[in-house]
């Protein structure tokens, strides 16, 4: 049923769009959408990336404060503080 548009129902909407939102509004639409598709897609591949780099690490390289804590040992009074978001 919705799979199948052919040229008039095509037509028929982009007239409905051109109506609700003018002429002048179009070119600036469209821009934005495309920005927004870039910025999606730019994430999208930062976030394979980031993936496939986590899924050669063995988990090993663990920083000196998490392998203390491992340990049982504290860690260190700056490695504490980094962790403590920053008041105003």
């Amino acid at each position: 049923m919705f799979g199948r548009l052919g040229a008039p129902e095509i037509i028929l909407i982009l007239v409905v769009v051109l109506l609700l939102f003018g002429a002048k509004r179009l070119p600036d639409m469209a821009r934005s959408f495309g920005q927004s598709l870039r910025i999606l897609k730019s994430e999208t591949k930062a976030m394979r990336k980031d993936e496939a780099g986590e899924a050669h690490t063995d988990g090993s390289a663990a920083t000196p404060a998490l392998q203390s804590v491992a340990d049982g040992r504290h860690a260190a009074p700056e490695a504490a503080e980094a962790d403590v978001p920053h008041r105003r």
